[in-house]
């Protein structure tokens, strides 16, 4: 894809086993592409995240109110959710490269903006909530189109490999962000982290221009078979539609993301829920707190690492997807279940490793399998999941950490993902559907399945 081009696919009649033979050979330099890409996103992304921690830093020691985070969660949150069923469907009609570039220029525009405004001595709470507003609407354009120019740029075979890198450098900035935000905010101010941001992603779009994005044509657009019925020039919602029905009638992504869903859902809650475990069983201390943040975060860390060394060489990926998020289920179920304070931070840093060797594979399956026409419209649906699923399980396990112990809801919440996915297996559609994609080498043509 060109800066100004429009994205387009392939002849849909080809068999992925040969394209993913000869991709190697049809990327030149993708080595390059992928290690300036990765380099920009990861910059940008610290600044994304020092601007995270600093915002809810300052929310707290200014006004000490619970009201107030929540409408900051609000605001950060559910646009991206909203915005990213759109984005979803720009990123197939549009530039992936051009909209990732313009979406970053105004998340650091809207955040020099809030800079400017506060060292004038303005700073009203609606502006910084205007402002989490804005940037998550824009990471609602930028997270489908990323998700989706991914495959443009890496060679099939290497795509679990590359999401491995990707998940380690995610969990690493977890690590780092807080300590970087925490320095400049001491030392400084949230003015200065705003600035930091700023450059970032400045820095970010800067390399992606760097960056050589193959062109890609709508089918559409350049013409179809005689009995291959294509709208000469379908609506926004017409392809919001289309990518609806593509989900549900495609057998393999639809049970793919409905794993995935599911698993985002009874992890969050064990994942929110963990600090307040420590609190009431093991103490107060705040290095407590601390250790059993920095073990979850290792533990992605690790799982990330793991699928960037060995990735290519796993020849059943919805064995290892199955096999991690059942085994995420055992270890929550420990959790709930531990009384001493190391095992309980050992059992963390499991559950933060299988959900990593879960969800790598999952992105990279989604990245190889979907057509290109339609994956910026099904990453969109990804975003959403992500955004919305870990809020979702707050909703429902987080009143009810109130009324009964942490330990019954974590083993609540890992038998109930245990089950889940034997329930999963017992559907032999979705026996067969998964089957077609767990190894890299099986056709993609064999994989959309209809369930009527």
């Amino acid at each position: 894809m060109s800066a100004h081009g429009t994205d387009e696919f392939p002849d849909p009649a080809a068999s992925s086993s040969t394209m993913n033979d000869d991709r190697d050979d049809d990327m030149p330099g993708w080595k390059r592409n992928v290690a300036i890409f990765l380099t920009g996103q990861t910059i940008s992304l610290l600044g994304s995240m020092l601007v995270q921690f600093a915002v809810m830093w300052h929310l707290t020691i200014v006004t000490q109110s619970g009201s107030v985070l929540m409408l900051s969660i609000v605001f950060g949150m559910l646009p991206q959710a909203f915005v990213s069923i759109f984005g979803g469907v720009w990123a197939d009609r549009h530039s992936r490269k051009l909209l990732i570039i313009g979406a970053d220029s105004a998340i650091a525009t809207i955040t020099l903006a809030l800079a400017l405004l506060m060292l004038s001595g303005v700073d009203d709470l609606w502006l910084i909530y205007v402002a989490l507003a804005v940037r998550s609407t824009f990471a609602g354009i930028q997270t489908p189109a990323v998700n989706a120019m991914v495959p443009q740029i890496v060679p099939a075979p290497q795509l679990i490999r590359v999401n491995g890198i990707n998940q380690s450098i995610q969990s690493g900035m977890m690590l780092l962000a807080p300590v970087v935000a925490a320095a400049i905010y001491a030392s400084f101010d949230i003015v200065a982290v705003f600035f930091v941001d700023v450059v970032t992603a400045l820095v970010g779009v800067g390399m992606l221009l760097l960056v050589t994005v193959p062109r890609l044509v709508r089918r559409d657009e350049a013409g179809t078979a005689a009995d291959d019925v294509v709208p000469e020039k379908p609506s926004y919602f017409g392809d919001l539609a289309a990518g609806v029905r593509y989900v549900r009638g495609h057998g393999a992504v639809k049970w793919l993301m409905t794993i995935f869903a599911t698993t985002m859902v009874l992890i969050g809650a064990p994942s929110y829920l963990t600090p307040l475990m420590v609190t009431r069983t093991f103490g107060e201390e705040v290095w407590k707190l601390t250790t059993n943040e920095v073990f979850w975060a290792a533990g992605m860390l690790a799982g990330g690492l793991a699928m960037a060394v060995v990735g290519t060489r796993v020849t059943n990926r919805v064995l290892l997807i199955v096999g991690s998020t059942l085994a995420a289920g055992v270890f929550t179920v420990g959790l709930g279940l531990s009384t001493h304070l190391w095992v309980f931070f050992g059992l963390g840093l499991l559950v933060g490793t299988t959900f990593t060797l879960m969800s790598a594979p999952s992105m990279a399956i989604l990245q190889e399998t979907v057509e290109p026409e339609m994956q910026g419209r099904v990453f969109g649906f990804v975003g959403i999941v992500m955004t919305v699923a870990m809020p979702l399980s707050m909703v429902v396990f987080g009143p009810l950490a109130d009324r009964y112990s942490v330990q019954v809801l974590l083993v609540v919440a890992g038998t109930l993902l245990v089950a889940f996915v034997a329930a999963v297996l017992s559907v032999p559609s979705a026996r067969r559907s998964l089957a077609a994609i767990a190894r890299p080498a099986e056709p993609v043509d064999a994989v959309p399945e209809t369930t009527r």
